[in-house]
Order: C-alpha cells, then sequence, then structure tokens
C-alpha cells in the first residue's frame, strides 16, 4: 500500500513538471517564430499528439500484463522487446505510406519534409509506450518519473537552442521528434541492469496484438473526447464566429484540463493498483469516484462563482460565456475523469471488450450530438456531458451485472 501512495506522489509530481515544461514550450516557440508560423507548428504538434494518444493505448496493455519475474528464469526472448520493435516498424511505415493521402491537406505549404519528423517521432513513442508500460507493470516509480520528464526537458532545450539559430519549422520539427527517442537511449542506459530479464507477460504475441488494437481503438475514442474536441467543434461551427468560437475552445480546454489530464496520466497507474488489490478493487474504484465527483462539485461552483472574471483576466478582453457554462464545462471534466477510472478499473479486469466500448460509445454519443440541430452552445454543452456519461452507462452496466461476484471475493477476503 505504501509503495502504490508513493507512486502516486511521484507520477503526480513528475506529470505537474512535464505539464508547465510543455507550456512553456508552447510558449517558447509562439514568441519565436510569430503567429503565422506557429499556426504550422501547432498543426505539426496537433498531428503527433493525436497518434501518440491513439498509441497510449498500447501502454494500457502493456500494462496489464506484465509481471515481474526472477532473472534467468524466462527461457524466451523479452515478448514486450519483439513486440515494441513491431510497432515501431508498423506506426512508421504507415505514417510514410500513407502520407500522399493526406500530407497536401494537412501539411500545406511544407508538405513532405514533415512527414518524416512525425514517422521518427511516432515510431519511438511506440518504443516508449512499451517500455512506460513495463515499468509501469513493475512498479518503478522512480524510473517512470524520470521518463516522464526527461523528454520535455530534452524538447525544451532543443528548441530554445534552435530557435537562436533558425526559426525553419521542419529544423523545428526535427528538433520536436528527436528527444522521442533520445529519452529511450536515455533512460535505457540508466536502468538495463535491474530490468532486463525482470519481466514477462501474461499472454501470447496474438492476444497481445488484439488486446492492444482494442486498447489503442479506446485511445483514438479517448482522443476524440479530449484533444480531438476542438477539431470536431471547427468542424461543426461554420456559421459562428471565429471570435465566439475560439474563446469557447480556449474555454473549454483551460476548464477540462485539471481533472482530466491529471486522472489519465494516473490510468497506467490504476490499472497496477486495480491489479494488485482485486478482491478490493470495487472499493478502491467508490474511492477515486468520490475523490473526483467531491473535486469536481468544488470546481464547478468556483467557476460559476469565479469563472467569468477569471477568464476576462485572463484573456484580457470581455469574455461571452456565462459561469453556469463554465460549471457545465467543469462537471463534463469529472465525468470523462471518471470514466478514465472505470476504464482502468474494465482494463485491469482484462475486460477489454467492455473497456473499449465505453469509450467508443462515448466517442460516437459525442458525435452525434454535436451536429444535432439545436443553438450552437447548448449542443457544445449537451455533447460534452453526453457523451462520457454515455461511456459510463456501458462501464457501470457491466459493473453492477458482476457485483455478485465481486462481493462473493469481498467476503473471502474478510474471511481470511
Amino acid at each position: 500500500m505504501t509503495r502504490l501512495r508513493n507512486g502516486f506522489s511521484v507520477i503526480i509530481g513528475a506529470t505537474v513538471v512535464a505539464g508547465i515544461v510543455g507550456y512553456l514550450v508552447t510558449l517558447l516557440v509562439y514568441r519565436g517564430v510569430g503567429p503565422s508560423s506557429y499556426a504550422l507548428y501547432a498543426v505539426f504538434w496537433a498531428a503527433l499528439y493525436l497518434i501518440i494518444g491513439a498509441l497510449s493505448g498500447i501502454q494500457q496493455e502493456v500494462t496489464r500484463a506484465t509481471r515481474e519475474i526472477e532473472p534467468g528464469t524466462r527461457l524466451h526472448a523479452s515478448p514486450a522487446r519483439n513486440f515494441a520493435v513491431a510497432m515501431a516498424l508498423v506506426v512508421f511505415v504507415v505514417i510514410v505510406g500513407t502520407a500522399p493521402l493526406w500530407v497536401g491537406s494537412v501539411f500545406r505549404d511544407v508538405g513532405w519534409p514533415l512527414v518524416f519528423p512525425l514517422a521518427v517521432a511516432a515510431a519511438s513513442y511506440a518504443l516508449v509506450a512499451v517500455l512506460a508500460g513495463s515499468l509501469f507493470g513493475l512498479s518503478r516509480w522512480g524510473s517512470l518519473a524520470f521518463m516522464i520528464v526527461v523528454d520535455p526537458i530534452l524538447r525544451l532545450a532543443f528548441l530554445g537552442i534552435g530557435l537562436l539559430f533558425t526559426d525553419d519549422l521542419v529544423v523545428l520539427a526535427w528538433l520536436t521528434a528527436l528527444p522521442f527517442p533520445l529519452s529511450i537511449v536515455i533512460l535505457w542506459a540508466v536502468i538495463r541492469r535491474r530490468f532486463v530479464g525482470r519481466t514477462d507477460l501474461d499472454v501470447g504475441p496474438k492476444a497481445l496484438v488484439w488486446n492492444s488494437a482494442r486498447t489503442v481503438l479506446a485511445a483514438t475514442a479517448t482522443g476524440v473526447l479530449v484533444s480531438g474536441f476542438p477539431l470536431l467543434l471547427g468542424l461543426v461551427s461554420h456559421s459562428e464566429s471565429s471570435d465566439r468560437v475560439g474563446e469557447l475552445i480556449f474555454t473549454i480546454t483551460l476548464t477540462r484540463a485539471p481533472l482530466i489530464v491529471t486522472v489519465m496520466s494516473l490510468q497506467s497507474y490504476f490499472v497496477v493498483k486495480f491489479r494488485e488489490r482485486a478482491k478490493q478493487a470495487s472499493r478502491l474504484l467508490l474511492s477515486v469516484i468520490g475523490i473526483v465527483a467531491a473535486a469536481t462539485v468544488v470546481l464547478a461552483a468556483l467557476g460559476w462563482w469565479l469563472g467569468p472574471a477569471v477568464f476576462e483576466w485572463v484573456s484580457g478582453r470581455p469574455v461571452m460565456i456565462d459561469g453556469g457554462l463554465i460549471a457545465i464545462l467543469v462537471a463534463s471534466s469529472g465525468l470523462v475523469a471518471v470514466l478514465c477510472a472505470t476504464a482502468a478499473a474494465m482494463l485491469a479486469r482484462s475486460q477489454h471488450f467492455v473497456y473499449s466500448m465505453g469509450w467508443v460509445v462515448a466517442a460516437l454519443a459525442t458525435i452525434v450530438v454535436l451536429v444535432l440541430p439545436m443553438e450552437f452552445l447548448p449542443r457544445v454543452a449537451l455533447a460534452l456531458v453526453v457523451g462520457p456519461a454515455a461511456g459510463l452507462v456501458v462501464h457501470v452496466t457491466w459493473l453492477l451485472a458482476n457485483r455478485r461476484s465481486t462481493a462473493v471475493e469481498l467476503e473471502g477476503e474478510v474471511a481470511r
């Protein structure tokens, strides 16, 4: 229990540091190249992190499947290593191979020179996801914290130095991409002796690929609810003023980030915790939901009371969004955070289908509501609430249907 509690603190601390450094990177590039060039850089950044968001599903499955073993007891090659290399090659080939279909519309005015840093970064992240999942599975919190912070710090250093000499977008893209493979090299040099030969997976190659496909599907659906939501908003808001849409996206991003980013960064941690304390998983899940709910109520109340004044101060201009809408946005982030927690519980129990369906249903419900013939702001608010609520119905329905077996587990634990 103490080890898990320490792990929580370490991962949260590393996530906060990485988040701050990420904001500094954004500010540095914006000030260094100006708004026009930054818009092009932001497209590259968004494309990269959309892919990374999908590939994070690999980390979730490897976390669930990883088991610690005694050194020298594994009689076959490392399945995680082979899987990581194979996935990296697949990602690289898919990005480069499909580029003719999308490069002209995504990377307009630059084109192919941005495809290769994108492919290298994404392929490297496939390696990062497997290594991070293995470390989560072993509860190596210190190594994970180092891995979480070294990548953004390298990126900040590279871009800081690079911007002293050039504002060329392709160079900046490479400086953004290179920290992914370099962070693996640096971390591997540190952990290799205490890591090699100490892990195995509880599934074979075919099951690993199939399970990972479902977790990647779920992670992609998560992207629709979180990082991809501004893109959806842009597609359904052609009749709205750009100022209004921009202000709404800005407000959604800031109000939803504290809860969603925090819980999403802890998903692999929760998978480990639910897995290692399987007989208490229901109680633990209820505790997490209770904490998230309490935080949501407090933040929503603050958003309703102080939100408009705070946003007016931050933006330096009067805002068109009232406190009631801000409170709804915060409440929707609480629903997504709870969905992240129930998803981790599903994955810890190897319920990959239910895990994936919860996210997929949430994404589909969000899209359906966004295209309804309604007023713009009520439609957006409804989509943000209905989407994660629909996903929670899937997960909670499964939990309730299996509550009897869970109760038996808990009674057995008390008897012992």
